[in-house]
């Protein structure tokens, strides 16, 4: 399936957008896709689709020229995200993980930590991972219970965080602590650290054995004593909270990328599936029932493509309630990509719930999309408070 035709109105993809997508697409059907099934199976980081994605120059897409980047812009970067998750979902991430977490040096580092840390992470040299989560502070950030403790030129950092993507094959994680417990707003209790791995104190305690995206490690972290510079935070201290704000702003789009990628994957499988299987003596496409269930697969994933580039290009201009769009193009795609793989498999019917075919992995893939960086219920207060605001 092609997606040339306008996003909104007389809003259309440039030429440049366009080449980058099917250069993506290529790539995803000739290299990734054949990775997909094993990448689930055997649940182990895929080193060979970052090498891929590196020589590709396909994480280079979110950074500046300055470092080494193609400079592109959110609705460029969700293109590639969309595409790569359409093949497999695990892989996809590789690219949303390294966009997250260099948002935060993106938005608040330095001239000098941006040169530092930017040029490895374009090129796909280096991998960073977003450290936020923690057992208690999931939905609630006020929960979070790390601290960092000013020594000198030094914090020394205790606690630890969970559900972190990427962090065990990380490079760099960014840390958000508590740095100023007595703040009188919980908003400024938090600082973003960036955390070298490498740093005596860090500690991969557990990987966590997942329902879906079974080749992207998700780490429980532990910090005992960790020492890093003062100059590794990002922004001012006590800004923390506004930076992990900002991030998902920019980070969420790319979730809601995954999941549409997700969702066109199935679409296209059971269309194609609909068109070879055959009962009563022809096949089941032709049959009313069926039909319906592609039709609104089809009409869902569209709807929600359409959305999440609106989002992007709203966000990309500044809208003063990017939060909203960033959430509302979440809430949506996640909603769609559940949807559209459940009504897959039972396009399958039997077959659909076996691992020869590839809708089973991407209904266990599509959960994830409605549960982080901010689960469903989150977004939709996000959208209500916006609505409500503005009223």
């Amino acid at each position: 399936m092609t997606h040339n035709g306008p996003i909104l109105g007389s809003t259309r993809l440039t030429e440049e957008q366009l080449l980058l997508r099917e250069a993506v697409r290529v790539l995803a059907d000739e290299r990734v896709a054949p990775r997909a099934a094993a990448i689930d199976r055997e649940a182990e980081f895929p080193e060979d689709m970052r090498q891929l994605l590196a020589e590709h120059d396909v994480f280079a897409i979110p950074f500046a020229e300055r470092h080494g980047g193609l400079g592109a812009d959110l609705l460029t970067l969700v293109l590639a995200i969309e595409q790569l998750s359409r093949a497999c979902a695990t892989t996809g991430l590789l690219l949303a993980v390294q966009s997250l977490g260099a948002i935060p040096i993106q938005i608040a580092g330095t001239e000098e930590q941006q040169d530092r840390w930017l040029p490895g992470l374009a090129s796909g040299e280096k991998l960073i991972a977003f450290g936020l989560t923690e057992p208690d502070a999931g939905s609630d950030p006020s929960g979070i219970r790390t601290r960092a403790v000013r020594d000198g030129d030094e914090y020394v950092i205790d606690g630890g965080k969970r559900f972190i993507s990427h962090a065990s094959v990380a490079d760099y994680v960014v840390v958000f602590a508590v740095t100023n417990p007595e703040a009188e707003k919980p908003s400024r209790r938090l600082s973003a650290i960036l955390v070298e791995t490498d740093r005596p104190g860090f500690k991969v305690a557990r990987i966590e054995h997942k329902m879906g995206l079974r080749g992207s490690p998700t780490a429980e972290l532990a910090f005992d004593g960790l020492r890093v510079p003062v100059g590794n935070r990002l922004g001012e201290e006590g800004h923390g909270f506004a930076i992990a704000m900002q991030t998902f702003e920019r980070s969420r789009p790319g979730i809601a990328a995954q999941a549409v990628g997700i969702a066109q994957g199935a679409l296209e499988a059971a269309a194609a599936y609909a068109n070879q299987r055959k009962q009563f003596g022809r096949p089941i496409g032709e049959l009313q029932m069926i039909q319906a269930l592609l039709a609104d697969m089809d009409a869902a994933t569209e709807a929600a493509r359409h959305l999440l580039y609106t989002a992007c290009d709203e966000i990309e201009a500044g809208n003063t309630h990017a939060a909203r769009w960033a959430a509302i193009a979440k809430l949506v795609a996640g909603d769609t990509a559940m949807r559209v793989t459940t009504d897959a498999v039972q396009v399958f019917g039997g077959y659909g719930y076996i691992d020869e075919y590839p809708v089973e992995r991407m209904m266990r893939d599509a959960k994830i999309t409605q549960l982080y960086e901010g689960t469903q219920q989150i977004q939709r207060l996000i959208v209500a408070r916006s609505l409500l605001a503005r009223s």
